[in-house]
This record gives C-alpha cells, sequence and structure tokens, in this order.
C-alpha cells in the first residue's frame, strides 16, 4: 500500500499543501461567503448520515438529503440550537441571518431562508476555523433535537 494511502491526514490539510492556499483570517469573509462555504459543508454532513444509513437508490439518497438541507429544516435546527450556541457563535449566525441575500427562498418563507443563512453562515465559519469537533456537536445535537440522528 503506497505511504500516502496509508497516512490519516486532515483533508483540509492536504488542500492547503495540495492546492497552495494561504491562510486567509475567516473573519475577514461577509457573511453570504461564510454561508457560501457553509452550505457545501452541510450538504457533505448531511449525505454522509444519510449514505451511512444504507444503500439505496440514488433518487431515495437524494430526497432524504435534500429534505434536510432545505431551509425550512435547517431554520427549525437553529432555532433548537440557539441555546446551545457561545457568544462568538451566535454573533456569526446573526450577521449571516441579518445579510442581505440577492436570492430569494424558493419554497421557504423568508425566515426560515434567513435563519438558514444563519445556520450556513455559521458552518462555514467553523469550517473554516477548524472548529470540525465543534461544528459536528452542533449539527448531531440540531439533528437529534428535530428527531434526525438515530441513538440506537
Amino acid at each position: 500500500m503506497e505511504e500516502s494511502i496509508k497516512t490519516a491526514r486532515g483533508f483540509t490539510d492536504c488542500c492547503q499543501e495540495r492546492l497552495k492556499l494561504k491562510w486567509v483570517d475567516p473573519d475577514t469573509y461577509s457573511p453570504l461567503a461564510l454561508a457560501y462555504m457553509g452550505d457545501a459543508v452541510y450538504e457533505i454532513i448531511i449525505r454522509t448520515l444519510v449514505m451511512n444509513r444504507g444503500n439505496m437508490q440514488v433518487n431515495k439518497l437524494h430526497k432524504k438529503s435534500s429534505g434536510l438541507v432545505k431551509a425550512p429544516a435547517q431554520a427549525a435546527m437553529i432555532r433548537l440550537l440557539e441555546e446551545d450556541l457561545t457568544e462568538k457563535e451566535l454573533a456569526v449566525f446573526k450577521r449571516g441571518r441579518n445579510a442581505k441575500s440577492m436570492t430569494t427562498a424558493k419554497n421557504a418563507s423568508v425566515m426560515d431562508y434567513r435563519m438558514a443563512t444563519g445556520l450556513e453562515a455559521l458552518t462555514g465559519y467553523l469550517y473554516l476555523t477548524g472548529q470540525y469537533e465543534r461544528l459536528l456537536d452542533l449539527i448531531g445535537l440540531g439533528l437529534e433535537k428535530i428527531g434526525e440522528l438515530r441513538t440506537e
């Protein structure tokens, strides 16, 4: 087996090295830029969860995943998580929630869309600051609170 395959390294460390990324202070990103990254990170987390529940047709995987990444589900989750956020996390969430986006929700209320954007901004911030355990703790707790995390 190749050495590169055997060695466990963090994905972001590998990205930084292979893509020659420079360090950028996450506090300098706009809330919508944080949400842009957070949207992708949140999607990966949810797809990982759904895939782990068993092999099934791709359209079924997509339906289950999309139900959890839509604005109403994200809004429900962050409403239940607000009391669990640190001051900094709450500030990042609020910056995202209050950001003026040029896009509008397709199948969600404006408030749900804004709450979801806040969650995505927080997700992006935690990812970009390397707070992976905290990120997964919060998402896991949120999924548990909305009844989507099995504790079997």
